[in-house]
């Protein structure tokens, strides 16, 4: 049996314990933004323009033609065409697995953070609340927001234009790759939100910087994310430095696609800092910090309303897990990594979660925090 031991191991490799600290007043100044200026870059030569100039109302049909540009086929899968961090899917496929990875967080998590609806409510006669999602994905969170919401303006931002035929008419779609900078969104939202990205993002303390610009005073920046590895049955991160033999092959899997999107020039270890980042940022106040262990499985015993909770989320985690298995084989093979191993890390992780072998979590992390008044 293969432990992929001599796999390079991430140099984010331990977790920071000065970022697991109470939430505390602002004492430091942000560093410098490491953005590039907002230029519009591409390595294509489709002819259309990917950034938007101005957050003003904008529509688009998808034609064929549009549709051919925002994609490229890998090992199967359709991949966005214009980041090369950013190596998870963008089809069908996996806008089906968000969908679904949507409701789970929900029933863990709940819908919105709680300042949410007083923030977006209709109260301010003459001033139209405004939210932005950025990175997406199949769209769930945002048009979620504009249906709920629906005095308030929408837009949702990711690499792919959102497909989603029942669109709100409060809820639009801009394609841009956020890496490039957020300058053309500076004071614009009420609530900026980001989910799940940090595996195509290269710097997420200045995309932190960034979002809080775009932030009208007293406004909401909502951040949700995991650090791309298992934890055991006591809530300790299963390392590089632990792989054995009896080690469980989620882990190891979790661990290669670690490796792979830090080497793409992501940060999966940004969910460890978030928040440090928020609760230290100067222009932010009011920070609030929740932590989410997700069972990989339904492997809990009991029959007390607690566990069938758990258990149940658990399946639910388990699945998403299954479909995230294939997600990620686009990202592993084009990073070199042999398509026998690949394989076989995938079968046997498979093979674990269905038989729910191995007791473990994923930890999934959300800082909410409110930008200052003046």
């Amino acid at each position: 049996m293969q432990v992929y031991a001599d796999i390079p191991m991430s140099s984010n490799s331990e977790l920071d314990e000065e970022d697991m600290e109470s939430d505390a007043d602002s004492v430091a100044s942000a560093p410098s933004m490491h953005f590039a200026p907002s230029v519009v870059t591409s390595a294509t030569s489709h002819d259309w323009e990917m950034r938007s100039a101005s957050p003003a109302p904008s529509v688009y049909s998808m034609t064929s033609s549009l549709r051919a540009a925002s994609y490229r086929h890998e090992f199967g899968r359709g991949i966005n065409n214009y980041s090369e961090v950013y190596r998870l899917p963008a089809d069908d496929e996996e806008f089906e697995r968000l969908d679904r990875q949507h409701i789970m967080f929900m029933e863990m998590m709940g819908k919105y953070p709680p300042p949410l609806p007083e923030i977006l409510a209709d109260d301010t006669p003459g001033v139209t609340k405004t939210c932005v999602d950025l990175g997406c994905g199949s769209g769930s969170w945002i048009l979620d927001v504009a249906r709920d919401f629906p005095h308030c303006s929408a837009v949702a931002v990711d690499l792919v234009p959102m497909q989603d035929v029942n669109m709100p008419p409060n809820c639009r779609s801009e394609v841009d790759d956020i890496n490039l900078g957020l300058q053309h969104f500076y004071g614009e939202f009420n609530v900026a939100h980001a989910r799940l990205v940090s595996s195509g993002i290269r710097d997420y303390k200045g995309l932190i910087d960034e979002m809080v610009q775009t932030l009208r005073p007293r406004g909401l920046i909502q951040l949700v994310e995991f650090d791309f590895r298992v934890y055991d049955v006591n809530k300790q991160p299963i390392m590089p430095s632990r792989l054995e033999e009896e080690t469980p092959w989620l882990a190891r899997w979790m661990n290669v696609v670690n490796i792979a999107v830090e080497q793409r020039g992501g940060e999966p270890d940004a969910a460890n800092h978030l928040h440090h980042w928020l609760s230290k940022h100067p222009s932010l106040e009011e920070s609030v910090y929740r932590e989410f262990w997700f069972q990989t499985g339904p492997w809990k015993e009991g029959s007390d309303h607690r566990t069938a909770r758990d258990n149940r989320i658990g399946a639910m985690m388990r699945d998403d897990i299954l479909a995230f298995l294939k997600s990620g084989r686009p990202l592993l093979l084009g990073n070199g990594l042999d398509i026998s191993m690949v394989d076989e890390l995938e079968t046997e992780a498979e093979r674990e979660l269905r038989a729910a072998a191995a007791q473990t979590y994923i930890r999934v992390q959300n800082v909410y925090a409110r930008r200052k008044a003046y």
